[in-house]
């Protein structure tokens, strides 16, 4: 799963407790990502499924790029309209994976997230960024348009005249910009930047996000509250209650 080394594509999986990482280790090549990478991908996160992980963060290797879109030397040789939509269908199918895994995904990116690259990066719930990172939509700087999901989903971020602004134009956002938008939840300073998506995700993995997250995907008011419930009588809420009260009752 880890690597080819043939085609020189690697993607690491790893777990941390009850927190998974996946990472697409190609700096070299911008982190872009080819046929292999999507098999390797898709390897990852079946054994991110098969395992006990309660949130997922997908991310980069290197400094320069998260991911910096598809791998333009491989895909070049893509010349039918069949080739392409077989393509599209197939990082679509893992960016929909990302998107329907039962608890929390955030996306953390280590640099620029452009093209495809900014497609994979609005699959997960939560974009944690550095500071000096840009991201866009600009896939029609090659007459093309985003075919994995990303303009449907751009188009719940930010609202469909926005959407169609920035892909419709290939504008690239800095990173404060982006914030402003609402297509990056978290904007940090490179120095603290894996500490704050690892602190951030190590909370989500321990909580009940993944509850919330199902909660916020839209039940009925019924299957909310039953939710609540089953939280409220579980030992965990109650040690939690404990430890509150300990902290009250000492003033």
């Amino acid at each position: 799963m880890e690597n080819d080394p043939v085609s020189d594509v690697r993607v690491t999986y790893e777990v941390d407790g009850a927190l998974a990482v996946i990472t697409i280790d190609r700096p070299h090549a911008r982190n872009a990502i080819s046929l292999g990478t999507m098999d390797l991908l898709n390897a990852a996160l079946d054994e991110v499924n098969a395992s006990s992980a309660k949130a997922l963060v997908i991310t980069g290797a290197g400094d320069k790029a998260f991911v910096s879109g598809g791998d333009l030397k491989e895909l070049a040789a893509l010349r039918t309209e069949d080739a392409a939509a077989d393509m599209a269908r197939r990082m679509r199918n893992i960016c929909d994976r990302i998107a329907s895994f039962p608890g929390p995904v955030i996306a953390a990116l280590n640099g620029h997230a452009l093209g495809g690259g900014a497609e994979f990066s609005v699959s997960a719930d939560i974009r944690v960024a550095c500071d000096d990172i840009r991201i866009g939509f600009n896939q029609v700087t090659l007459a093309i348009m985003p075919a994995w999901g990303g303009a449907e989903r751009l188009a719940t971020l930010v609202g469909k005249g926005r959407a169609l602004m920035l892909a419709g134009s290939g504008r690239i956002l800095q990173a404060a910009e982006a914030e402003r938008f609402g297509l990056l939840d978290v904007v940090v300073p490179r120095a603290s930047f894996e500490d704050e998506w690892r602190s951030l995700a190590t909370k989500l993995a321990t909580g009940a996000a993944d509850e919330i997250k199902r909660i916020i995907a839209g039940v009925t008011p019924e299957e909310a509250i039953s939710a609540f419930a089953k939280l409220w009588v579980h030992d965990d809420h109650w040690a939690a209650a404990d430890k509150v009260m300990a902290r009250v009752s000492k003033g």
